[in-house]
């Protein structure tokens, strides 16, 4: 299916690895062009020049920290006039909310909360100008379902998910729309960094945990950051132009609610 997004330009934030790659990825395969920005540089580089073999499309690498002002209007000159918004940024650490203060309440809310608002609020009204955009906000399952250890995490992507569910509403008759993308288990290094950390705790290695921990998934199994990626890409296709403020849980039905 052809998804109406051939020239449009896309902006993807923290794509070097992960998640953001593979949404730089599937919507470099419709013909977008994309800009991805992530922190650091030999990374990044790599993935531009991964997605230019694989899909011919035209990259644009920004080694920028877009939790940053500086970092955001770098990813900006480059991309200023984005079609496409795919906001993500690594999550806050976990831990005990006993031990976070005041500077790490912030820094966590700054990163996962006001950078998307931020980066929306630059990109939105020339999205409304010429009568297409998408906005994609990566955040988390634990926003459905809150993680005990990642209460920073919890706190700032929900904030974020109040701010979307009332500006979607005011943009989606210009045919902009804003929807989030919320992230179950998937073989991310990030996902791996934070389990070691578990496995040491529980006493075992970390390819035993990995094993224990991916039969608590009803698939069987961790999320491919493909299939998140090609889920992304048709939440910015053309056809997705009803589909507005919604949250979309991707995690193999670990989410055990009916709603």
């Amino acid at each position: 299916m052809d998804l109406g997004i051939k020239g449009r330009n896309a902006l993807v934030c923290a794509a070097s690895k992960g998640l953001g790659r593979a949404c730089a990825m599937s919507l470099a395969r419709e013909g977008a062009n994309v800009t991805i920005v992530a922190r650091g540089r030999e990374a990044l580089e790599q993935t531009a020049a991964d997605i230019r073999s694989a899909t011919g499309a035209r990259v644009t690498a920004v080694a920028a920290d877009i939790t940053t002002a500086e970092g955001r209007a770098a990813a900006l000159a480059a991309c200023p006039q984005p079609d496409i918004l795919v906001n993500n940024a690594g999550g806050p650490p976990p831990g005990d909310f006993r031990d976070w203060n005041r500077e790490d309440w912030i820094k966590a809310v700054d990163a996962n909360m006001l950078t998307p608002i931020e980066l929306i609020r630059a990109t939105v009204d020339g999205m409304i100008g010429r009568k297409f955009g998408r906005i994609v906000n990566i955040t988390s399952n634990s926003v459905k379902a809150p993680i005990e250890e990642l209460g920073l995490s919890n706190a700032a992507r929900s904030g974020l998910t109040g701010f979307v569910a009332g500006l979607a509403r005011k943009t989606v008759r210009h045919n902009v729309t804003i929807n989030n993308i919320l992230p179950g288990q998937f073989a991310t290094d990030r996902l791996k960094g934070r389990l070691a950390v578990n496995a040491k705790a529980a006493g075992q290695t970390l390819e035993q945990h990995l094993e224990a921990r991916s039969k608590t998934i009803p698939a069987g199994r961790f999320g491919d950051p493909a299939e998140f990626g090609e889920l992304c890409a048709y939440v910015c296709s053309a056809q997705a132009a009803f589909i507005t403020g919604q949250n979309f849980l991707i995690d193999g039905g670990t989410y055990p609610g009916t709603y």
